[in-house]
C-alpha cells in the first residue's frame, strides 16, 4: 500500500515508540552526541587518510606500538627464504601480500569495477554439500579459493566475475536498477569442482573501530537476541557461537560477515594463515590441503612466519584505529534523515548505540558511549542476498548487520560506492533495496516514504 503523505504523518507517529523499544540505543538527537561515534576515541578526519589515524585518546605506548603495527598491516610479504627475515613465509598460496592490499587504507574493499578486472580485495569462501546432506571442505581446496602461488606452486583458481541487471519500480513510480553478480572458477590446479558447491563472495570490510567492538559486553549483545521473534516485529537476530581458538572453548562471534570470529585478534591471525599464508603460534600449520603436492612440499621455514611481538604490534593496530566523527550532524537534513531511520525502524538492528566495558588493557576503550550502528547479530537478510553457505551457527541466509560509522566516507577513502557483503550495491541506496526477510518490512516502508524523506536518509548515512 503506498501511503499518501498526511497517512505517512500517521505511520511515523505511532511506530516511532515501536522503534526506541528493545534497543540498546539513547536516541539522543544532540548533534554533538552525535558527532562522537566513537565516544573519546573519536577523530575529527575526513579525508583519505579518515580511516587510518589511531584512537584520539591513545596513550603514549600504545601510540608506539601503533606505529610499528602500521608498519606491519602496509607491508608486503615476500615467499621464504628471503633476506628480510621479519616479512617471510608469504604463501605458499595466498590472496594477497599484505593487509592493506584488501584493507586499503585501512578501508573498504571492492570488486572490480569491469568484470575484466584483476580481482583484488575480494575472497570466495567455499563449500559443499556431500552425499550425507553434509556440508564440507572441497577436496583439493579447502574452504576459501587462494588464486595466487609463490614461485613453483600454481595458484588454486581463477574467479570470473559477471553481472546482470534487475529492474525495479517504487510505488511513485521513480526506477531503480540493482546488479546481480555472479562468479565461476576457471585455470583448476587441482581438480574439477564439485556440482553442489557453495561460493560465498566476502569483500574486506574496513578495519576501523575494532577495539571498541570488541569491548562492547557480552550481555549487551545477548540481551538484544529475539530468536522466536517474541514481540512480533518480525526481527529475530541471534548470536553465532563460534570456536576460540585461544580458549579452546565457544565464544560470542563478533567480527566477519557471518560473526564468524570471537576477537579482534582471532580474526588477525586467521586472516594472516587465510588470506596470506603466514602461519602464526595460533595457526601454525600452513594452509596446504591433500593434493596440493607442490604446496607441501614447498615449505622453507618451520617456526612460526608471525612473531609473537609482531601479531601484537598488529593487534594494538588494529584494536586502536579509530572511528572519524559523523559530520554535518547539526543540518535539517541530518534530523529529518535520522527520524527516517528511526521510523522506518532500521535501528532495530543497526542499533544506534552503547556503553562498552572495562579494559585493564587498553583503557583507551574502556566506559565509551559509542554510536557503532550495529548489533553485531546475525539476521535472515532473504533469498536473494543468500550465500547458502553456513559458518558456525550461520545459515546460509543470514549475515551479521555490518556497522554504519564511516560508510559515507569509503568514496573519499576508497574511491568507490560498494557495499553489501560480495559488494554488489553500487550505492546506499541500491544497499537498502537490497534487504529482505528480516528486513523485508523496513525496505518495504522506505519504498513507500516520500522522495524527500528517502533523499534524507541517504544523506544521514552519508554523514556518518
Amino acid at each position: 500500500m503506498f501511503l499518501k503523505n498526511n497517512s505517512l504523518n500517521l505511520f511515523i507517529a505511532s511506530c516511532f515508540s515501536v522503534a526506541s523499544i528493545g534497543t540498546a540505543s539513547d536516541l539522543t538527537t544532540d548533534a554533538k552526541l552525535l558527532e562522537l561515534s566513537g565516544g573519546e576515541t573519536t577523530v575529527f578526519a575526513d579525508g583519505p587518510t579518515a580511516f587510518s589515524m589511531p584512537a584520539a585518546n591513545t596513550t603514549h605506548d600504545h601510540r608506539t606500538e601503533f606505529v610499528v603495527g602500521n608498519s606491519l598491516f602496509n607491508e608486503n610479504w615476500v615467499a621464504a627464504p628471503s633476506s628480510v627475515k621479519s616479512r617471510q613465509g608469504l604463501g605458499p598460496t595466498f590472496n594477497a601480500q599484505s593487509c592493506s592490499a584488501c584493507h586499503f587504507k585501512d578501508g573498504r574493499g571492492a570488486p572490480p569495477p569491469k568484470t575484466t578486472q584483476p580481482i583484488l580485495s575480494l575472497l570466495f569462501r567455499i563449500s559443499y554439500i556431500d552425499s550425507a546432506g553434509r556440508v564440507q571442505d572441497v577436496p583439493g581446496y579447502g574452504d576459501q579459493i587462494q588464486p595466487k602461488g609463490i614461485p613453483g606452486v600454481p595458484g588454486e583458481a581463477k574467479p570470473l566475475l559477471s553481472r546482470a541487471i534487475k529492474e525495479g519500480k517504487y510505488p511513485d513510480g521513480q526506477i531503480y536498477s540493482l546488479e546481480v553478480p555472479s562468479v565461476t572458477f576457471e585455470e583448476l590446479a587441482y581438480g574439477k569442482l564439485p556440482k553442489n558447491l557453495l561460493i560465498s563472495p566476502r569483500v574486506a570490510p574496513a578495519v576501523i573501530g575494532m577495539g571498541l567492538l570488541e569491548n562492547i559486553k557480552e550481555s549487551d549483545i545477548l540481551a538484544l537476541q529475539d530468536p522466536s521473534d517474541a514481540n512480533n516485529d518480525h526481527i529475530s537476530g541471534r548470536a553465532n557461537q563460534v570456536f576460540n581458538v585461544e580458549t579452546g572453548k565457544t565464544s560470542l562471534g563478533r567480527f566477519g560477515w557471518k560473526s564468524n570470529q570471537p576477537s579482534v585478534r582471532q580474526q588477525n591471525f586467521s586472516a594472516f594463515l587465510g588470506d596470506m599464508g603466514i602461519t602464526s603460534k595460533f595457526k601454525p600449520t600452513q594452509n596446504c590441503v591433500s593434493g596440493q603436492t607442490e604446496c607441501l612440499a614447498s615449505f622453507k621455514i618451520k617456526t612460526p612466519e608471525l612473531s609473537t611481538e609482531s601479531e601484537n604490534q598488529v593487534l594494538t593496530y588494529t584494536r586502536l584505529l579509530a572511528v572519524p566523527a559523523a559530520r554535518n550532524t547539526d543540518k535539517p537534513a541530518f534530523s529529518s534523515g535520522l527520524k527516517t531511520f528511526r521510523t522506518l525502524e532500521c535501528n532495530s538492528c543497526h542499533v544506534e548505540s552503547f556503553t562498552t566495558g572495562d579494559n585493564a588493557d587498553f583503557p583507551e576503550l574502556s566506559h565509551q558511549k559509542i554510536r557503532p550502528y550495529t548489533d553485531l547479530l546475525l539476521h535472515d537478510m532473504g533469498n536473494e542476498l543468500a550465500d547458502k553457505r553456513p559458518d558456525f551457527l550461520a545459515t546460509g541466509n543470514e549475515w551479521r548487520t555490518p556497522p554504519l560509522w564511516g560508510v559515507g566516507l569509503f568514496q573519499v577513502v576508497n574511491h568507490h560506492t560498494r557495499y553489501l557483503h560480495d559488494g554488489r550495491a553500487r550505492s546506499l541506496e541500491e544497499a537498502i533495496l537490497w534487504h529482505g526477510g528480516e528486513a523485508e518490512m523496513c525496505k518495504t516502508r522506505f519504498m513507500e516514504s516520500p522522495l524527500s524523506a528517502r533523499t534524507d536518509l541517504i544523506y544521514f548515512l552519508e554523514n556518518l
